[in-house]
Formats: C-alpha cells, sequence, structure tokens
C-alpha cells in the first residue's frame, strides 16, 4: 500500500539524525509536519528555520497526538515509544517507531523511484540493511530511462481512452506497450536520441 501524504498532518517525535531522514521522506512528499524534540540536529533546525516543518522545542504531551494522521517516534525511550505507540492505537493513529517492528502500524521501505514508477522493498522491519542492499540492485536493473518509458506508456494509456476500442482491444495494447520488448525498442531510441543531442 502506497500512502498519499501531501497535506496531511504528521507528527515526528524526536529530532536526532535518525528522525532528520524520516522527517526529510515527509517533506520530500509534502505532508503538513510536525514535529516534537527538545533537541534537534543543524538540518531539522534548518528546515524549522526555512518554514518547512514546524519544531516545538519541548518534550512529547500525549495531546500531541491529537488530530494527525501518522506518527513517527525515533527518540532513545523505550517507555515514551510503548507510551506513543498505545495512545496512537486508541486515537486510531498510524504509528511507526523507527526500529522496533512489533510496535509499528507500518514500516518504511526502501524505494526505488523513477518518476512516476515506485518499487518498494521492505523485510517488515527485519534487516533494513537487506532492503537498501536489494534497492541498489533493483537501481541498476531498473535504469533512469524507466522514468521516460513510464511516463510515454501513461500518455498512450491517455489516448488510448479517447478512442473507440473494445476494452479487450485496449488491454491487448496496454499490454504491449509494457512488454519487455516494447520497452527495449523505447530505450534504444531513447539512447540514440540522446547521443544524437550530445554529438550535435
Amino acid at each position: 500500500m502506497f500512502l498519499k501524504l501531501e497535506g496531511r498532518r504528521c507528527l515526528v517525535v524526536g529530532a536526532g539524525t535518525i528522525a532528520e531522514g524520516k522527517i526529510g521522506g515527509l517533506i520530500a512528499i509534502d505532508a503538513v509536519i510536525r514535529v516534537v524534540a527538545p533537541e534537534a540536529t543543524a538540518q531539522v533546525q534548518a528546515w524549522a528555520g526555512e518554514g518547512r516543518i514546524e519544531w516545538e522545542r519541548r518534550k512529547f504531551q500525549l495531546s500531541d497526538l491529537q488530530g494527525v494522521f501518522l506518527v513517527v517516534a525515533a527518540t532513545s525511550t523505550t517507555a515514551l515509544h510503548e507510551e506513543i505507540y498505545a495512545e496512537a492505537r486508541r486515537l486510531g493513529v498510524l504509528c511507526n517507531v523507527v526500529d522496533v517492528p512489533h510496535l509499528c502500524d507500518f514500516f518504511y521501505p526502501a524505494v526505488v523511484r523513477r518518476g512516476s514508477l515506485q518499487i518498494a522493498i521492505s523485510t517488515a522491519g527485519e534487516s533494513p540493511a537487506l532492503s537498501q542492499r536489494l534497492r541498489k540492485e533493483l537501481e541498476k536493473q531498473f535504469g533512469p530511462e524507466y522514468e521516460a518509458w513510464v511516463a510515454a506508456i501513461g500518455e498512450a494509456r491517455a489516448e488510448l481512452a479517447t478512442r473507440d476500442l473494445s476494452a479487450e482491444d485496449r488491454k491487448e495494447i496496454l499490454h504491449e506497450l509494457a512488454s519487455r520488448e516494447f520497452y527495449e525498442k523505447f530505450r534504444d531510441e531513447l539512447r540514440k536520441r540522446q547521443t544524437n543531442g550530445t554529438d550535435s
């Protein structure tokens, strides 16, 4: 499941190095982010100074969970993590306690991004290191050209929707566009255009 968090209110408890990575990810998808922590890394402070996040320089309170869609907890206190998770469950707020799988409603996958194409890898919190290794392997397998290819398929799909075709014919064409053979033709043509552009 891919959650759309744009405009959603998200809370991050903690503002150390690990929390910083989670905050950066939420900024990238345009979530509305509030951070609660007595201290913060230089980067988190910079984001707060730029108005990209709201940072409340204090300890967490249970009332902080009111009205939020999702909470990420990244502190060094086990008791606090358990308290946050229990209250989040009570309120129906999605919770992720970093590196504590049994206190998570969701996991952060390692993600390969190629425009609209996203390939997520998860070990359900068992081995983030393995997820990262597999992500690197998949980044080689699914090169940058996939972004343009997926965009081209999307344009073709929109154009096909305007044509008088049967559902079966439309499905057949779309499957052909998504085939390896079509991808290889597209990739080779793209490389030719890029080479010609560089030479000229």
